[in-house]
């Protein structure tokens, strides 16, 4: 068995145009801009190229860009006052700050003072609870992604016993109760859980989240299974996924490949909350 290639370059480059079209339609029916507000603070090159990107594709989708870029130094206090005028800002639908940040910046409290409504990554507390308890809201967009993904695949979700390898916020959990709500049957692996392959290789949906170079070897694949690598780590070989790819493609029915699987969906997916916020502040 050879799995097929999940492309998500092309899945969101679809998703990408509709919300292109979306926000048109939007902007003509209420004479404004959905738009996008990015934080970042410090000179991470990484953390730049990041943010660029996002910016790059606000302008291709019709999306007002406000780039804010703070010096590495820079007081919390003056990102915590940036948030609140941003929070104000009628012209602003969503806000994202990018992390990392800087030792001296408490990531989570700085994320965590930002409107619910505008949190365009879904990473407030509020946003995280409303996703626990099933509540409307915005999503994070790397776990929409996936779920994105495995729709365009055809991969049903009821009753599937899906495993997800990683527990953060931004991934591991949030995915986990997006899956939950699709009536999978969810396991969430991390790095102290026993027999680590054998519980994957139960998996008809194995989730890699964890960035660790090619840790999902064959073993973890149970044959038939759809394998979806979130990972994305820098080696001297290049980019590489959690998954490593030409094992497991052989035991997957299909598979994201690494870079181009499932990073594309992320951006897509932050779009389209944007342009969600922007349509519940008029509502």
């Amino acid at each position: 068995m050879t799995a097929r290639i999940i492309d998500g370059k092309a899945v969101a480059a679809r998703l990408r145009a509709a919300v292109a079209q979306e926000v048109a339609a939007f902007t003509a029916a209420h004479g404004t801009v959905p738009g996008l507000a990015t934080i970042l603070v410090g000179d991470d090159p990484a953390s730049a190229v990041y943010v660029g990107g996002k910016q790059r594709a606000c302008a291709e989708a019709g999306i007002a860009a406000f780039d804010h870029r703070l010096a590495a130094d820079v007081a919390q206090a003056e990102v915590a006052a940036l948030i609140g005028r941003l929070n104000a800002d009628a012209a602003v639908s969503g806000i994202l700050l990018q992390l990392p940040v800087p030792e001296h910046v408490d990531g989570p409290a700085m994320t965590a003072l930002i409107d619910p409504g505008k949190d365009v990554d879904g990473l407030t507390p509020i946003s995280a609870g409303r996703l626990a308890q099933g509540q409307p809201g915005l999503r994070p967009c790397t776990p929409e992604g996936v779920i994105e993904l495995l729709d365009d695949a055809g991969v049903a979700l009821e009753g599937a016993e899906a495993v997800v390898l990683g527990r953060s916020m931004l991934v591991g959990k949030p995915l986990a109760a997006l899956l939950l709500e699709r009536n999978a049957t969810v396991t969430v692996c991390h790095s102290r859980t026993r027999g680590l392959a054998a519980v994957c290789a139960r998996a008809d949906v194995l989730v890699a989240a964890v960035g660790v170079p090619r840790l999902v070897t064959a073993e973890f694949v149970k044959p038939g299974a759809v394998v979806i690598d979130v990972g994305i780590n820098r080696t001297d070989d290049g980019l590489v996924g959690d998954v490593d790819f030409d094992a497991a493609r052989e035991r997957a029915s299909a598979i994201t490949p690494v870079p181009g699987g499932v990073g594309p969906m992320t951006i897509a997916c932050l779009l389209r909350n944007t342009l969600r916020a922007a349509r519940a502040a008029t509502s």
